[in-house]
């Protein structure tokens, strides 16, 4: 997806070799047009998959899971990582570690929102480890719900979460794949199939 491969381009900061900054428009600040577009090409690539309920995890996730959503005409629920006082039984409850906040959250989504027989689409800002969409699958496969694919905004893919996302079956849709982004340098995977055929 060009337009959001142009923002992560001029917008975004390097932070290492491993963490890219995209506060600008994604996971602070929201480039709302950009999001509505994301949230188009989610819909255009899951359309004929019968999708009952779009999945993310609170916060980063909301803005381009709620596009989606309202593109696919289906409600969109996040799980949340803080406790809530309203929200305390009849809970999926998954933990999940991030690597980036070296951290372990346990998340939660009410047993009222996801049923049998639901067609879940997982959408989240970025993939790495993988370690959110398991523990998103894992809320999906408690309730007796089937996931129907993975939506990401921005994938790492020189990080090992797609390999085991693959490996264990489920359908992987990235919106931009990063290859490297080592010295400050941002690649992407198509770049470099194009620039080798």
């Amino acid at each position: 997806m060009q337009e959001l491969k142009n923002a992560i381009r001029e917008r975004g900061k390097v932070l290492s070799n491993d963490v890219l900054k995209v506060d600008t428009f994604l996971n602070h600040q929201i480039d709302t047009e950009l999001m509505a577009l994301v949230g188009k090409e989610f819909a255009a690539r899951f359309k004929n998959d019968g999708i009952t309920k779009v999945l993310t995890i609170e916060s980063s996730g909301i803005a381009p899971s709620f596009m989606a959503a309202t593109e696919l005409q289906a409600p969109l629920i996040f799980a949340r990582k803080k406790k809530s006082l309203t929200l305390t039984d009849n809970l999926l409850v998954s933990t999940v570690y991030s690597f980036t906040k070296q951290e372990s959250n346990d998340i939660s989504v009410s047993k009222d929102f996801i049923q049998k027989g639901d067609r879940v689409l997982i959408i989240d800002d970025f993939l790495a480890n993988g370690q959110a969409a398991f523990g998103l699958i894992e809320i999906v496969e408690q309730a007796g719900a089937s996931v129907a694919g993975i939506g990401i905004v921005i994938e790492k893919s020189f990080q090992e979460g797609r390999k085991k996302l693959d490996d264990a079956g489920y359908r992987v849709e990235s919106l931009a794949r990063l290859h490297t982004l080592n010295e400050g340098k941002i690649t992407f995977v198509d770049e470099l199939v194009s620039s080798h055929s």
